[in-house]
């Protein structure tokens, strides 16, 4: 009767650490604002530019919100969310995927992509530096994307 407890206690342990079904109910809220230039005078002559921009729409789970790539105006760029809301789960990341839009999961595996981060929230307004190497002619989508059970979240087509 002790060992099968034991089993018990160590199986539940396992599960949620996989599944961590806490995260079902718990938001992760951000707030970031658009990342100032480096360059406060080129700031002010050029302005952030719009590079390429899309919806997110959900595949897996429910989505919203905007993903825009933005160069500032010392040559960075960044990969902006806005009004985005996605559900939460373990091991969710952001990827710069070559497929122009994918409703499923194999979409996404079979093409090109690039790991920009960890997301940061399932909701709210932020912010991923892009590297200053990256061709985003090769790119077409924002994929929010879960490495533990190798799931697509959602994906903004990015025109």
């Amino acid at each position: 009767m002790k060992i099968a407890l034991i089993v018990i206690v160590i199986l539940a342990v396992v599960g949620w650490y996989l599944f961590r079904p806490e995260r079902i109910f718990i938001d992760s809220k951000v707030n970031e604002s658009l990342p100032e230039a480096s360059d406060t005078q080129s700031a002010e002559a050029t302005g952030p530019k719009t590079l390429s921009k899309g919806t997110f729409h959900g595949v897996a789970h429910e989505a919203k919100g905007n993903a825009e790539i933005i160069e500032l105006s010392d040559g960075n760029k960044v990969l902006r969310f806005t009004d985005f809301e996605v559900s939460n789960g373990p091991d969710v990341v952001v990827y710069l995927s070559s497929v122009n839009d994918a409703d499923d999961n194999d979409s996404i595996k079979n093409s090109d992509f690039v790991l920009l981060s960890q997301l940061k929230g399932n909701i709210g307004d932020q912010n991923y530096e892009l590297p200053g190497d990256l061709d985003l002619s090769q790119y077409n989508s924002a994929v929010i994307w879960c490495r533990r059970f190798g799931v697509n979240f959602a994906v903004a087509p990015l025109k």
